[in-house]
C-alpha cells in the first residue's frame, strides 16, 4: 500500500509454522535393522547436542504457554477495560455530538483517568484491544481531518474480518483523496472493493474508484467499475444513477 507524501516533517504517532511427518511404513521396517546401529552411533556422538536441542524446545514451549497464561491474558483483560472508555468517547462523537472534535480527541488521548486509543496501542501491544484501537484511532484522525495520521494507523490495522478491513482500506482511500493523491486513492478504493464481495462495501468503493478514475481521465477503467456495480449489485444505492455515470464516460460522448 502506498504511503502519503509528506509536505513537511510531522510528529510521528505514539508507539505504536509444524511440520508434517511423512512416513512409508514398509520402507521403514525394511531398513530398520540396517540403520539402527548407524542411528545409535549418531546419538552417542551427538547426544549432548540433541539433549540440548530438545531441552531448548521444551523451554520455548513452556515459555510461550507461561507468557500466554501469565502475561498476555491478564494484559488483554486490562486492555479491554481501558478500551471501554475510549470507545465510548468515540461512539459519542460518531453519534453527532456538538463536541465531536473534543470527544474524538478524548478517545485518542484518554480521559477520566483512563487510557485513550494511543496509550492502549503503546502499552498493550499484541492484544486485540490494541489492534482495535489502531482502527479506531485511524478513524478518529480521519474525522479530525488529520489524514496523514489516519493513513498511518489504518495501514497498521489487521483483521480477518474482510468487511472491517475493507472499510479501513476505503478510508485510507478517502484520506489519500483529501490529500489530492488521486492515484493512491484509486489503488486503495480498488483494493477495498476487492477485499470483500458484498452489497455494502463493494459497490460503495467501486463507485469511488470509478469516480476517481474518471477524474483522472481513465474513462475505460471507470466504465469497468461502473459496470461491475450495474451487473453485480443492481439493487445497491450506488446502482441508482449508475447509468448516468456510464453515459458520462461512454466513448460515444
Amino acid at each position: 500500500m502506498a504511503t502519503y507524501k509528506k509536505k513537511a516533517s510531522k510528529t510521528k504517532k505514539k508507539g505504536f509454522d509444524s511440520s508434517k511427518k511423512e512416513s512409508t511404513t514398509a520402507e521403514v521396517f525394511e531398513t530398520l535393522d540396517v540403520s539402527a546401529s548407524r542411528s545409535e552411533r549418531f546419538v552417542a556422538k551427538y547426544q549432548n547436542y540433541i539433549i540440548g536441542f530438545v531441552s531448548l524446545a521444551v523451554i520455548v514451549v513452556l515459555g510461550y504457554l507461561g507468557y500466554e497464561n501469565l502475561i498476555l491474558k491478564p494484559k488483554s483483560e486490562e486492555a479491554n477495560n481501558e478500551l471501554f472508555t475510549a470507545q465510548n468517547y468515540f461512539n459519542q462523537a460518531l453519534n453527532g455530538s456538538e463536541k465531536s472534535d473534543s470527544l474524538f480527541l478524548l478517545s485518542l488521548n484518554g480521559g477520566d483517568g483512563k487510557y485513550g486509543f494511543l496509550d492502549i496501542i503503546k502499552n498493550y501491544s499484541g492484544t486485540n484491544a490494541a489492534n482495535l484501537s489502531t482502527y479506531s484511532a485511524g478513524m478518529a484522525y480521519y474525522n479530525l481531518n488529520d489524514f496523514e495520521n489516519s493513513i498511518d494507523y489504518l495501514q497498521n490495522f489487521n483483521s480477518d474480518d474482510k468487511v472491517l478491513k475493507s472499510l479501513a482500506v476505503g478510508v485510507i482511500g478517502d484520506s489519500f483523496a483529501e490529500l489530492n493523491q488521486l492515484d493512491d486513492a484509486l489503488d486503495a478504493y480498488r483494493s477495498a472493493a476487492n477485499l470483500s464481495s458484498n452489497s455494502y462495501t463493494s459497490p460503495k468503493f467501486l463507485l469511488k474508484a470509478g469516480n476517481i478514475a474518471s477524474l483522472l481521465g481513465r474513462k475505460s477503467e471507470a466504465l469497468k467499475y461502473y459496470n461491475r456495480i450495474k451487473d453485480l449489485f443492481p439493487k445497491s444505492p450506488e446502482a441508482t444513477l449508475i447509468e448516468v455515470q456510464i453515459g458520462k464516460n461512454s466513448t460515444k460522448n
